[in-house]
């Protein structure tokens, strides 16, 4: 399922503040360091959803005074982290892949999808691309092409998948796409952008690539954070779905139970559709 694309130019401005993958921990309710003694929910998220869970964990806060640190990063270094003992109750991955890792290697719960994204390409305004002519522009030989990193990154690992898809029309085009892309996120060593910048409009803005391959949430908010970007969306052929896993650690407090279920409400719901998520 594709997310709804028109919908995602409403709630820019939120996620456009939002939207850098790089990892930090904030609190939801403010952006300065947590340091009450309360007991606080440990919930490490997809850099993709800051904006939205950011809104989420506020509102969910403010109505059950149940404190909220938000931990986001790329999904593949989160579960990392969380496998070298990292006290993560609910992991919320922008895949289903490595939250079912964590459940194979035991104390964790069956993950459910919960949110759904799908790949677009954000591009230079030098460029003229559309969905009908975007893997043409991508295949040219001036064009520079950035992606995420694959196993750390599940971008990067759809990125490779709308890949084969490209072969698949064109046979060859795998090894052209695969030998040309710059991985340029979502690794422990990745460049990492000012504070007050969001990943992928910085790389953009920067002029390291000419187009960037991200999830259309992403690509949407650097548009807003650079207007001169455009967000070129791929066709039916090309299309590649992400479908978002959720899961929380077995024995962990009611709370992580409770605040996965509200993911799942109709009020959290509204919030990443207003984003451009779909449903699950």
């Amino acid at each position: 399922m594709r997310a709804p694309f028109a919908s995602l130019a409403l709630g820019v401005l939120v996620l456009s503040a939002c939207s850098s993958t790089g990892t930090a921990t904030v609190s939801a309710a403010a952006p300065t360091v947590v340091t009450t003694t309360e007991p606080v929910l440990q919930v490490y998220a997809a850099g993709s959803l800051r904006g939205a869970l950011t809104a989420i964990a506020k509102d969910y806060e403010a109505r059950t005074g149940q404190k909220v640190v938000l931990t986001f990063g790329a999904s593949g270094l989160l579960r990392e982290r969380i496998e070298a003992g990292e006290g993560a109750q609910v992991f919320a991955s922008a895949d289903t892949d490595h939250p079912q890792r964590l459940v194979r290697q035991g104390g964790w719960q069956e993950p459910k999808v919960f949110v759904r994204n799908s790949l677009c390409a954000l591009t230079s305004d030098k460029l003229n691309a559309t969905p009908a002519t975007v893997l043409g522009t991508m295949l040219l030989p001036g064009v520079r092409l950035g992606t995420s990193t694959p196993k750390s990154d599940p971008s990067g690992d759809y990125t490779w998948a709308l890949f084969e898809k490209a072969n698949g029309l064109q046979p060859g085009t795998y090894a052209t796409l695969n030998a040309k892309a710059q991985k340029l996120a979502g690794a422990t060593d990745s460049p990492k952008p000012p504070d007050s910048r969001g990943t992928y409009a910085w790389i953009m803005d920067t002029n390291q690539v000419d187009m960037f391959i991200t999830y259309c949430t992403n690509a949407v908010a650097a548009q807003a954070e650079v207007p001169r970007l455009k967000v070129v969306q791929f066709p039916p052929a090309l299309s590649v779905g992400a479908a978002y896993g959720l899961t929380v650690r077995q024995g962990a407090p009611a709370a992580a139970s409770a605040f996965a279920a509200a993911l799942l409400a109709p009020p959290a719901q509204a919030v990443f559709s207003r984003l451009g998520f779909g449903a699950p």
